[in-house]
């Protein structure tokens, strides 16, 4: 018997707006940092609405340079469901790439690697479906935001 093969659907773009880096300093297992979430828009041909000021990314920055990428925020979608959001990735690439991107600076998404896994959930009947999905996302960091496009697995 033969296995379907996963595709992706693309379901949003995600622009999130972030608020200062907040250091927490060495932690357990490597660098801490919470970089706290507050607004953005979501636009695509699933999803559309904005995101709201409620949650955070909380980091772990290992000593090789790979960043843990911890999330928990909210949408709202233009029909007014809340769809909660919960995206775990890394984000990794070379010291002079990551040192670019951690100064601000606008470095092409595709000189680092920056993939997410994320579940959505809500309990509005009509984005049920988001429920029952897996999402994957690959993404960047800019100064003050983080782009990210998100894609169901089918």
């Amino acid at each position: 018997m033969e296995l379907p093969e996963p595709t992706l659907q693309h379901v949003c773009n995600l622009d999130v707006s972030l608020d200062p880096v907040r250091e927490l300093g060495p932690g357990r297992a490597g660098h801490r940092r919470i970089i706290p979430i507050v607004g953005g828009s979501v636009t695509g041909p699933l999803l559309r609405g904005r995101i709201l000021s409620i949650g955070a990314d909380w980091q772990t920055v290992f000593a090789d340079g790979l960043a843990e990428l911890d999330t928990r925020y909210a949408m709202e979608t233009e029909d007014g469901a809340t769809i909660e959001i919960l995206n775990y990735g890394f984000r990794h690439g070379p010291d002079d790439v990551l040192e670019a991107v951690a100064r601000g600076e606008r470095v092409a998404p595709n000189r680092y690697y920056m993939r997410t896994h994320a579940r959505l959930e809500t309990g509005d009947e009509r984005y049920n479906w988001v429920n029952r999905t897996l999402f994957i996302g690959a993404g960047a960091r800019y100064r003050h935001s983080v782009q990210l496009r998100l894609f169901s697995l089918k």
